[in-house]
């Protein structure tokens, strides 16, 4: 089963782009070595304070892949600087 987050995040305490990318570059490295998903940004590149991610897990269960999914926006949640805004789940 592919599961598919849609994650837009509001990010505070940064006054430019360089300041973003690297909130962005902990955050998603620690996914990345923490949990068998892909993520990335998808868009919001050039706005400073706002992003969103594009995360994808693939298991043999529908249960499995949300119950992945569900521990990286619980890891996401867990930083202070960003705050979950809208969040879509789409399955394939």
């Amino acid at each position: 089963m592919i599961g598919y987050v849609d994650c837009e995040c509001m990010i505070y305490d940064t006054q430019s782009l360089k300041e973003k990318r690297a909130v962005l570059q902990r955050v998603l490295s620690r996914i990345k070595q923490k949990y068998n998903v892909s993520i990335s940004e998808i868009d919001f590149q050039d706005t400073w304070q706002r992003t969103k991610f594009g995360i994808v897990a693939i298991t043999s269960s529908k249960v499995s892949t949300e119950k992945e999914l569900n521990h990286v926006l619980s890891f996401i949640d867990s930083f202070p600087e960003i705050e979950r805004t809208v969040t879509t789940f789409e399955w394939f």
